[in-house]
């Protein structure tokens, strides 16, 4: 049986469909087919397995095809949260405590409700040292649509939440909002809401010192910090594996198991190959995934894709390298190497002593300027993701991800009446039209990560994160009025 799949995980879409079947794992190839996104939203299998039960049964090639209404009901939506929520600080500014409580609508079926309120609670704290946590989060049934993986996996709502209060907490101590934030932020040595020290050098005070000067300088601003974890971690084993084939002096395969969903994996592996064995530009790399190859990876998620194909890479890469140092690739024709990089060393939620969460975070400040008239007229966003490979696709991740933040803030919503869509036009979504962008600056610090391939890390979900709060901070320094919801009450709509 051959899938050709848009699924984020292929392997995790064979084993399924193999289940669903009820053939061996080996007997199910599944070919990847690189599509434009997918920003948590193929996690889940949808067509699949119609189509594989299809051919299993008609013993024919079979395509399932959905329509836009049937996508909109049928993949996984963001979480609706209640977020139940109090920050103290001392005279000085210093957080002393939070308390939180977290209810997400997971709908009528699983998906990663579990996870993304896990990833709720183990971000509730923001990205700032606070000593005393107390911290619940809950997934819960009910009729409405199933929600599931969406970019930020659930700590965009918490980030909402925290950066309110804290807003909030400078209004009625009368703290300077960015202040407050550089007071408060992670450094090495402090730990984050999971307990998980920082061990190696951060960013994020940078980022902060980046916007300062437009944040002073502008009278209606809304600035928010964000932090979020790159791999699942948690004492989830997380696996990658890399085969290089070389074909002839001008040619090289590169099999691997991530799935390209217009983030540019396929292209930051050949680059980082090429970088790693000097290859000029008359040779051809080839990537190929499907899991008859039996180069594993997981799905892409927790932005952990450029990190963990770029240590499977170098593995791999090394052999080969070590033998082109007295051959060619002309005499090495026909050889393969083999790469693995298990990441099996972070600890599970529950742990006592050290913990380790993940392998990496990526940090960022980002500010959202208003005009008088209280439309958004600009946002800066400044992050640090440890090296740029390929500075177009960064930006281009980050610019994508704050118009995705802007939609969320300011209109993005599907209706429901009893678990039922009351609209579900694609017109009637929400989605922030070209015309409505604003003008988008992007700052970098780059602080090599020792741990990550050429000092990379992830950037697809942090950009996005801090969108929301940083819009609901700016209107609130506009007509003082608290937004509690998303999304937000504007000043002023972009279209009439």
């Amino acid at each position: 049986m051959t899938v050709y799949s848009q699924g984020q995980g292929i392997y995790e879409d064979r084993h399924q469909l193999a289940d669903l079947l009820g053939l061996k794992t080996e007997d199910v190839n599944v070919k990847l087919v690189p599509s434009g996104g997918a920003f948590g939203g193929k996690e889940d299998l949808i067509a699949q397995g119609h189509a594989a039960l299809g051919a299993f049964h008609l013993k024919r090639p079979v395509k399932v095809t959905i329509t836009r209404e049937q996508s909109i009901r049928m993949h996984a939506k963001r979480h609706p949260m209640i977020l139940d929520y109090k920050l103290g600080c001392d005279e000085s500014g210093k957080f002393t405590g939070l308390y939180a409580r977290i209810l997400g609508d997971t709908g009528a079926y699983a998906s990663a409700g579990g996870p993304v309120m896990e990833r709720a609670a183990t971000h509730a704290g923001g990205a700032y040292f606070i000593p005393n946590i107390d911290v619940q989060s809950k997934a819960v049934y009910t009729n409405n649509l199933p929600a599931g993986a969406m970019r930020g996996f659930g700590v965009n709502q918490v980030t909402f939440a925290i950066e309110s209060l804290i807003d909030e907490l400078c209004e009625k101590a009368g703290f300077d909002r960015w202040e407050i934030r550089y007071k408060n932020a992670l450094e090495p040595g402090l730990k984050t809401t999971s307990g998980h020290i920082v061990r190696k050098d951060i960013g994020l005070k940078k980022t902060l010192e980046l916007v300062k000067e437009q944040y002073n300088n502008n009278k209606y601003t809304g600035i928010a910090c964000g932090i979020k974890n790159c791999g699942i971690g948690n004492g989830v084993p997380e696996l990658s594996q890399v085969r290089l084939d070389v074909v002839n002096e001008n040619h090289i395969k590169l099999y691997h198991g991530w799935s390209e969903m217009g983030q540019g994996i396929d292209t930051v592996a050949k680059q980082m190959l090429c970088e790693y064995l000097g290859l000029n530009k008359n040779v051809k790399v080839d990537v190929i995934v499907m899991t008859a190859s039996e180069t594993k990876g997981g799905s892409t998620t927790a932005s952990r894709g450029t990190f963990l194909v770029g240590k499977a890479l170098i593995s791999a890469a090394k052999g080969l390298k070590t033998d082109m140092s007295d051959s060619t690739l002309k005499k090495l024709a026909g050889k393969t190497y083999n790469g693995t990089y298990l990441c099996d060393w972070t600890t599970p939620l529950n742990s006592e002593g050290q913990i380790i969460s993940h392998f990496a975070y990526s940090y960022a400040t980002q500010l959202v300027i208003l005009d008088e008239e209280g439309t958004i007229k600009k946002v800066t966003a400044a992050h640090d993701r440890g090296t740029v490979v390929n500075r177009k696709l960064f930006e281009g991740q980050i610019e994508g991800g704050i118009v995705m933040g802007l939609g969320y803030a300011l209109s993005e919503n599907l209706l429901l009446d009893k678990g039922k869509i009351v609209d579900g036009r694609y017109g009637k979504l929400g989605l922030l039209r070209s015309t409505d962008v604003p003008e988008i600056e992007i700052k970098t610090v780059e602080i090599y990560d020792e741990e990550a391939p050429f000092g990379a890390k992830g950037v697809g979900e942090i950009c996005c994160i801090p969108t929301a709060a940083a819009v609901a901070s700016a209107f609130r320094r506009y007509d003082g009025e608290r937004r509690l919801k998303l999304p937000v009450k504007q000043v002023q709509l972009y279209r009439a």
